[in-house]
């Protein structure tokens, strides 16, 4: 017999509730020891077409971000990968769409009481920080980052780190001074 968590997932995966321009391939990866959770936006195309969350130049990013290598990235008792979508919503003009609105209040409310030994989410983009952070959330994601300090400690919001986002980073170079560090922290002990 399956767990509740085992049979969400399955129906997730087996999930049609939207209409995409493309065939649907949920994206999720969690289990129920998972200690940090990556709510980020949706799967970009070669995440959609390798089923693999974060399997991107964004991912290597974020590893890098997290000290993390492939192994300890991937293994599902560390990280649990829960995008605001899950499946590739498609792009424009070479820009992904944002995720589908039909996927976060489908599923989130079942999911996330099933993932009980998360310590931390990193909030990765501001579709998470507003669906997770609600009116604490800032107008901008560069003041939600900023205000890192401001939300609880098991709550860590970031920018998402697509190389699209490296002017940003330049810009605002607090968040590999400040943040970072702490991410890295943070990410240590909830592994421990």
């Amino acid at each position: 017999m399956s767990s509740p968590l085992q049979q969400l997932v399955a129906e997730i995966e087996a999930c049609r509730a939207c209409a995409l321009p493309h065939q649907h391939r949920p994206v999720v990866w969690v289990d129920a020891r998972a200690r940090i959770l990556i709510a980020g936006q949706a799967p970009g195309r070669r995440v959609h077409e390798s089923g693999v969350p974060w399997d991107d130049p964004s991912g290597d990013r974020l590893r890098t971000w997290l000290m993390l290598d492939r192994a300890a990235f991937y293994d599902k008792r560390n990280i649990a990968v829960a995008a605001m979508g899950f499946c590739y919503p498609g792009a424009v003009n070479g820009a992904d769409l944002p995720p589908r609105r039909e996927c976060a209040p489908l599923w989130r409310p079942r999911l996330l009481p099933l993932l009980k030994n998360v310590r931390l989410t990193l909030l990765v983009g501001a579709y998470a920080q507003r669906y997770h952070l609600g009116a604490a959330a800032k107008q901008t994601l560069g003041e939600t980052v900023r205000a890192w300090r401001d939300y609880p400690a098991h709550v860590m919001p970031l920018p998402h780190p697509s190389w699209r986002n490296s002017a940003w980073l330049k810009r605002n170079p607090w968040f590999e001074a400040d943040v970072l560090p702490e991410l890295r922290r943070r990410v240590s002990s909830a592994l421990r």
